[in-house]
């Protein structure tokens, strides 16, 4: 039985992940800043652990690894889904401080350092068929697509991309997979505000497969990931996008 961290868990595409995780075995141990008692109740079963806290936290970064070890034993895979957009949506001209570094802060700098974390707990592991661990970010269409009214977002998830080349170079040679998923419009929470403008946008044909992305979408790409399904692929960006990322005349 393996056992993963999912940070970013209460809803959305994390809830969906660790769903799909539950589903196929596993054990999970998440953190959000929500309540336990905010969870969907098909969570909470015996191969589930949770820790309320924040991804921007090095403290609660470090409960929250303590909690995967002293509950399963070890961790065997990471998926990183925590992230935020800002507050308010600025034009780049008027950004704030404030917006950049609280977006930053969660979804890049708290990123990296759950995965180090995680990545010096992995190489303890006894590999399995030459394999430590896996590990799996969130990063997004807008790591290469221009929104100048949350530049904070799209710089945050760049940063993102990095990381997992950075992380998949590092970790390759102890046997630790490291890739990333960009999904492109997804039906969330963090989307509900754009919603007409989003369907106005596919129906007149910015994807070629015409329909909004679904949470379980992106969490079937994260399960094939580190499912052991592809034991040669590291620091790939998966594109859960529709065809967004195609070029067409």
């Amino acid at each position: 039985m393996r056992n993963f961290i999912v940070c970013g868990g209460s809803r959305g595409i994390g809830a969906a992940v660790i769903k799909r995780l539950l589903d196929e075995g596993c054990c999970v141990t998440a953190m959000s800043r929500s309540d336990i008692s905010k969870l969907p109740e098909e969570m909470l079963c015996e191969r589930f652990a949770y820790v309320s806290g924040d991804l921007s936290s090095s403290e609660d970064r470090k409960r929250l690894v303590e909690k995967a070890i002293e509950t399963f034993g070890r961790i065997d895979g990471l998926v990183n889904v925590a992230g935020i957009a800002p507050r308010q949506r600025a034009d780049l001209l008027e950004m704030s401080e404030e917006s950049y570094d609280e977006v930053m802060n969660i979804n890049t700098k708290g990123t990296l350092f759950l995965m180090q974390a995680v990545a010096r707990e992995m190489i303890k592991n006894e590999p399995v068929n030459g394999i430590r661990g896996y590990i799996c970010s969130t990063s997004s269409i807008s790591a290469y697509t221009s929104s100048v009214n949350r530049g904070e977002y799209c710089i945050s998830k760049a940063g993102v991309t990095m990381i997992t080349k950075l992380f998949a170079d590092r970790l390759a040679e102890y046997g630790v997979m490291v890739n990333e998923v960009r999904p492109g419009i997804i039906s969330t929470d963090m989307t509900e505000k754009v919603k007409d403008k989003y369907d106005a946008l596919i129906e007149g044909g910015l994807l070629p497969i015409k329909r909004w992305g679904t949470p379980e979408d992106v969490a079937s790409a994260v399960w094939t990931l580190c499912s052991g399904a592809l034991p040669y692929v590291t620091g790939q960006s998966v594109e859960v996008d529709g065809g967004f990322h195609i070029r067409r005349l």
